[in-house]
């Protein structure tokens, strides 16, 4: 028995979920989202509740269950509230803007880096030191997000490079004389 997957997802108001052949489609205030669904699992769109089943008691099955009602689940709450994703770059001098669909980032290097943003993301800069990463894909946005942070992570001596605004850094202390 799936522990995720027994509970139905509620579909709130203004959004509506409709299940075409295999594809299950989203659609809310923010967008449009599609999922393929596997043939293990048996999806049921009824009165204002999505629920997943599966069709065999084979394992497969059984490990799809719950990872299509969490993958729905996503594809619900993307479509009306969206996923934001917050980074923080400390370091002198670096700083991050974005420039027509490219994000501009100065991380040290003897160059700037640009990243272009991909299709169906938004990316904003309050502060040269802060970067927000915004979409209805909860996939893309950490994608996008852990991309942003992989050109400079954040080294354990002074702390510099770019980091999600939740995540702590445990700082180790220097050499010593």
């Amino acid at each position: 028995m799936s522990r995720v997957g027994k509970y139905p997802v509620p579909v709130p108001a203004g959004v509506q979920v409709a299940i075409a052949g295999s594809v299950l489609s989203a659609k809310g205030k923010l967008g449009e989202l599609k999922l393929k669904l596997t043939d293990l699992v048996e999806t049921k769109v009824e009165d204002g509740k999505v629920s997943v089943a599966p069709k065999t008691g084979e394992a497969q099955a059984r490990m799809m269950w719950g990872t299509t009602r969490a993958l729905i689940a996503c594809m619900v709450k993307g479509v009306s509230e969206g996923y934001t994703k917050s980074l923080e770059i400390t370091g002198t001098g670096y700083r991050a803007a974005v420039q027509g669909k490219n994000l501009e980032i100065n991380l040290g290097f003897s160059h700037p880096v640009v990243y272009p943003v991909p299709e169906g993301i938004k990316i904003t800069c309050e502060r040269p030191t802060s970067i927000k990463v915004e979409g209805i894909d909860k996939r893309l946005v950490g994608q996008v997000a852990s991309e942003i942070r992989a050109f400079r992570p954040p080294e354990p001596y002074k702390g510099k490079g770019a980091r999600y605004t939740d995540e702590v850094i445990r700082r180790k202390e220097g050499k010593k004389k």
